[in-house]
């Protein structure tokens, strides 16, 4: 009889149970933040449309919050969406500024 001591590595061998993965060590990817279009949203919030501009900051701050859990394609699809809303409410915006201003210099006095 051998007078050494099987080690645990030889012992896992012999009875069957799986050997450990060297891959389950490595890290994953990191991957890139997809944009969110924060600024852009919080910019869109000092024009005069204000129930729209509200919804692209809080589809940006979902994409976020989405980013943050983990679901990159539902951050990518809320963070067009924002830009696109907050897109809208910059355009509906400028049309009230100069709808305004066109019917404020325009009256007779």
């Amino acid at each position: 009889m051998s007078q050494h001591r099987p080690t645990s590595d030889s012992k896992r061998a012999l009875d069957g149970s799986p050997e450990p993965h060297i891959e389950d060590d490595v890290p994953e990817e990191e991957v890139p933040m997809p944009p969110n279009y924060l600024l852009l949203t919080i910019f869109s919030c000092f024009c005069p449309a204000y129930p729209i501009n509200i919804v692209g900051f809080v589809f940006s701050i979902m994409s976020l919050y989405s980013f943050n859990q983990g679901d990159i394609e539902g951050s990518k699809r809320l963070g067009r969406n924002a830009k696109w809303v907050a897109i809208a409410s910059i355009i509906i915006g400028l049309v009230i500024i100069v709808v305004s201003c066109v019917v404020n210099f325009t009256m007779e006095r």
